[in-house]
């Protein structure tokens, strides 16, 4: 198979779908790797690491009408769309329950477009979860920062320090993001609250984190009392492939102090405060009734020497059982990677993703 790495064009995104590393193993295994010029230079990938390995360093016009499979981290966006074409598969995060223009143009594409975060295992999602980590982590230190009076925050030091009490901060969802949320938050120094609705989760994370977070149990009553005391508010919510739900309201946040900051993990999903837009890493913030509201949309693109690495450990055997096997096969020797198919052919085979936008859902199997 012929695979084309394409070079990330969405605002302050640095990281690559692939490593010089990956690449040889693709091309040991009889695979061409074509590598769009300048693709790595962000995650300290010169095109010369590539070259090494044997891929070829070409133009972005023969990745995206050349290859076979197209990798990237982040979905295409508008100046995009016309490169894609029925034949190409694409693999990336795609998350398009929010986004339904791009919906339509891989639709109307008829390309094959196969999705990192709805890869499914049991109940876990393997390719969200590296980068899942990673947004956790960054959450607290920008949550921090925003926090800083002359950046317009409340002028508080998140940790605190002898004779004078840490800020407080509620983190929504106690999953992948919210757990390495908690972990930060108390590196930190400071209060943590995490809201969960499973309690075999929250007895998990009282016992990884040895006791020291207040867990409870979440609803509309507790976020909104947990909220209005908080300093830093951090939205880690999910549900896999579907629009995140409002479980912060306007309401909500009117309520907490003048300066609070809130992070919203989940805006790649349409984000879980009802104030929520995206933004970018070059306009991270924007205010609503005195709250500071940093949304931006790739958040792990900004360590993106860790955050790459971290991806593509992860993405590296799915690309390779795609490549070696073809698509069809390896979706249907493998039900996890099946469920990471969101659009095939014109057809909308992720459910939540039809229902996101009132389209027909086509079963994969009805499909391939």
């Amino acid at each position: 198979m012929r695979i084309g790495v394409a070079k990330e064009i969405k605002p302050d995104e640095y990281r690559i779908a692939l490593t010089p590393a990956g690449a040889l193993e693709l091309i040991n295994a009889g695979h061409e790797v074509l590598i769009e010029t300048g693709a790595g230079q962000g995650s300290a990938f010169g095109d010369d690491a590539y070259e090494r390995v044997g891929a070829r360093i070409v133009s972005v016009d023969d990745v995206w009408g050349r290859s076979d499979m197209v990798l990237k981290v982040k979905e295409p966006i508008e100046p995009e769309y016309g490169r894609l074409r029925e034949g190409l598969i694409l693999f990336t995060y795609l998350h398009i329950a929010a986004d339904e223009p791009l919906t339509r143009a891989l639709i109307d594409s008829g390309i094959t477009a196969v999705a990192y975060e709805t890869v499914e295992v049991g109940r876990t999602l393997p390719l969200l979860a590296p980068m899942s980590e990673v947004a956790g982590r960054l959450a607290p230190q920008a949550g921090a920062y925003f926090l800083e009076k002359p950046v317009g925050g409340r002028g508080l030091l998140l940790g605190g320090i002898p004779g004078v009490a840490p800020g407080k901060v509620v983190i929504v969802g106690g999953g992948v993001v919210g757990y390495n949320a908690a972990v930060i938050a108390l590196g930190l120094g400071a209060q943590v609250t995490i809201l969960e609705r499973s309690i075999d989760r929250m007895r998990h994370l009282e016992e990884v984190l040895s006791g020291r977070v207040t867990l409870l149990m979440s609803s509309s009553l507790q976020v909104a009392a947990s909220v209005e005391e908080a300093d830093l508010v951090v939205g880690a919510v999910l549900i896999p492939g579907a629009l995140a739900p409002k479980l912060v309201t306007r309401e909500m946040i009117s309520t907490m102090k003048e300066g609070a900051v809130v992070v919203d993990v989940a805006i790649d999903q349409g984000g879980c405060f009802e104030t929520s837009r995206a933004t970018t890493h070059a306009e991270p913030v924007y205010v609503v009734d005195g709250v500071t509201h940093y949304c931006v949309a790739n958040m792990p693109g900004a360590v993106p020497v860790t955050s790459t690495r971290a991806l593509t450990n992860a993405t590296l055997p799915y690309v390779e059982s795609i490549a070696n096997k073809g698509l069809a096969v390896a979706v249907a020797e493998d039900q996890a990677l099946a469920r990471g198919v969101n659009v095939i052919r014109g057809k909308v085979t992720y459910e939540a993703v039809a229902q996101a936008h009132g389209l027909e859902h086509t079963p994969l199997t009805a499909v391939l």
